[in-house]
């Protein structure tokens, strides 16, 4: 398929010097001893330390002017730009307005689409192959002919490509040497210990308007992605087909590289389905292949949030966030109760632990990140300066009430304001290069957020204790008596229950934290899957109940009419240790870290205060922007 070049728990507040900046994980592949020389007589306590120390945030999930949905309705900032601002400099907007990010990412992959790769710079620049084609030229000439022609151009090109199914530039060889351009490009950026800059694209699957996109992520430099070509739904309209397109990829060329699912809820209930994509049962080599080459799932983004939903997590007040729920990507199809636990990742975790008491596999055992899937080439994730999905959605007072996704049903359309300014993801690494930040997604150690800069570090063991916790540098015992996120404890011995050990740290120019939170999953003996969360630090003078929760909310400084707020609530740092207090030996289990922060104004807020304009009634006027952590599963062994 490759194409040549073609509950117990104890919290404590924790100082701004948290001791993250001198953590973590494993080496590039596995989990590795904290200690890889003899030290004995060595004076420096951090010689021949081989565990990641430092976290890095980035964004890979990301669009510039080169994608047909970006340079065809209005953008026109280049890969170059793109590289700039997330390396912080200061640029003009699609539209013209000044924009800098708060600080300066650390990695960004590029990820124009696939499919009709190369049709908007051929628009955009008359090229003979496009006017040489009477389509072309027709599709051309509208585009041209002003607003309501480029909009009808691109409805044209939307309808054949992706609802239809048919690839409108076949034959045309618009795609040319744009692949190469990119790579090449992502090469110049790439700078090793302080900027990583990655190649990849988005896989646009779209089966009866259902979404089924994947992101890839390629490790390598244009040395070895040069000798590929983008792997598009026309190539093949499988999963499978793309996993073998991977395959082929490192078989030729010794390369890494991923693919990543995104947008789960807005694919009716098919992304997490426990089939194939033919509906066929699933097997274990099915299984086995997609958590091989889906390490990861983008769980966070513009279009919405996908951790939990609350009908499938009615007792947990902080499940209904960021909610795209009413229909499928293309606004034709209305969303069904039975669908949501196929496309949530909590559930879906729960789902995977049903396959592989079945099939003996697990084939959603995911890490998760966040992204933009941003259309601008924008990477902006707060709440303060949120720059849109399109041209069109940059900061304007007319950006409320645009259609996101446009529907003949009005219940099934979402609006510009239900948009979410999220995410990032968060990597464990060694140092700032390609392969530190690619190995930390093919190992799960990296986590998500909604668009701050939380830090969060867990590791799960049989035998933690608070004097661990306490330690200066947790860290070294977190790996030599446990495992990191994206980790699996085994064995456990008798009389023994996994513990998890958290340190969190607030955004350092965002919002202080509220709490911390273990969210267990498991199956019992029956096949019946289970969830629950559990507060294990909080902030204030709340107190945690024998539940295990906290039911005070932390309280709210929101001044909605100024969009401000104040961090004189909250903690600057929360850390816990919390073992399981129903822990059964017999049932396999997930655990991953959810922290939040106090609330604050929504970007929509901040909107109305700045163009005094009202608020729109479709969504909250406040905020709880949140960490996600990859989890930690328990085996039996079984």
């Amino acid at each position: 398929m490759l194409k040549p070049r073609s509950l117990t728990y104890t919290t404590s507040a924790i100082g701004l010097c948290i001791g993250m900046i001198a953590s973590s994980a494993a080496a590039f592949e596995g989990n590795v001893s904290p200690e890889t020389v003899d030290r004995s007589d060595v004076y420096s306590p951090f010689a021949g330390r081989a565990y990641p120390d430092q976290v890095l945030f980035g964004d890979l999930h990301f669009h510039t002017e080169i994608s047909f949905d970006a340079g065809l309705i209005g953008t026109n900032l280049t890969m170059h730009d793109a590289f700039r601002v997330a390396r912080g400099e200061k640029i003009l907007s699609n539209t013209g307005q000044p924009v800098q990010l708060v600080r300066p990412l650390d990695f960004l992959a590029i990820t124009e689409h696939a499919e009709m790769l190369g049709i908007a710079t051929a628009v955009r620049g008359s090229d003979p192959r496009l006017l040489g084609d009477e389509w072309g030229r027709r599709i051309h000439d509208l585009f041209n002919s002003g607003q309501e022609g480029r909009m009808k151009a691109f409805g044209e090109i939307i309808q054949i490509g992706t609802v239809e199914g048919r690839d409108p530039t076949a034959g045309l060889d618009l795609d040319g040497d744009i692949w190469l351009d990119i790579v090449e490009t992502v090469d110049l950026y790439n700078d090793p210990g302080t900027f990583t800059a990655l190649s990849g694209f988005e896989w646009t699957f779209t089966p009866q308007g259902d979404n089924l996109h994947r992101v890839i992520v390629f490790g390598d430099g244009a040395e070895r992605t040069s000798q590929t070509r983008p792997f598009s739904f026309f190539d093949g309209a499988d999963p499978e087909l793309l996993w073998d397109y991977l395959a082929g990829y490192e078989a030729q060329t010794g390369g890494n590289v991923i693919a990543v699912p995104h947008n789960a809820n807005v694919s009716n209930g098919l992304m997490f389905a426990p089939t194939k994509f033919d509906g066929s049962p699933m097997d274990a080599e099915y299984a086995a292949k997609r958590n091989r080459w889906e390490p990861m799932h983008e769980m966070t983004q513009i279009k919405g949030d996908e951790e939990t939903h609350p009908l499938l997590s009615p007792d947990d007040e902080f499940a209904d966030f960021e909610s795209w729920d009413v229909g499928n990507i293309s606004g034709t199809v209305p969303k069904t109760p039975e669908m949501l636990r196929y496309e949530y990742a909590r559930s879906a975790l729960k789902v995977g632990l049903e396959v592989e008491r079945e099939i003996g596999v697990n084939p959603f055992k995911f890490g998760l990140y966040g992204t933009t899937d941003s259309h601008t080439a924008l990477p902006t994730t707060r709440e303060d300066n949120y720059f849109g999905k399109y041209q069109h959605t940059e900061p304007s007072p007319k950006r409320h009430g645009v259609d996101v996704i446009p529907a003949d049903d009005p219940a099934l359309r979402i609006l510009t304001e239900q948009e979410s300014a999220a995410g990032l993801t968060a990597v464990w690494a060694r140092e700032n290069t390609r392969r530190e930040v690619h190995g930390a997604l093919k190992r799960k150690e990296a986590y998500a957020t909604t668009g701050s800069r939380i830090r969060v570090r867990i590791f799960g063991g049989w035998d933690f204790t608070e004097a661990d916790l306490g330690a200066p540098d947790f860290v070294s015992e977190g790996y030599s008596r446990g495992v990191p996120m994206g980790g699996d404890l085994t064995n456990a011995p008798d009389g023994a229950a996994p513990s998890i050990m958290v340190r969190a740290l607030r955004d350092p120019d965002g919002a202080n934290l509220d709490r911390v939170q273990v969210i267990k999953g498991w199956i019992d003996a029956s096949g019946e899957t289970f969830e629950r969360v559990f507060d294990i630090a909080v902030s204030g003078d709340r107190v945690i109940g024998e539940d295990g929760r906290a039911r005070e909310p932390v309280g709210n400084t929101v001044d909605i009419e100024n969009a401000t707020y104040t961090n004189t609530i909250g903690a600057v740092a929360l850390d816990g240790i919390w073992t399981d207090p129903d822990f059964d030996p017999t049932e396999n289990a997930f655990y991953y870290v959810r922290v939040i922060e106090i609330p604050k104004p929504r970007w929509t807020t901040y909107d109305a205060a700045f163009f005094d304009i009202p608020l729109p009634d479709t969504v909250p006027a406040t905020t709880q922007d949140r960490a996600y952590t990859s989890p930690i599963w328990y085996s039996t062994g079984e």
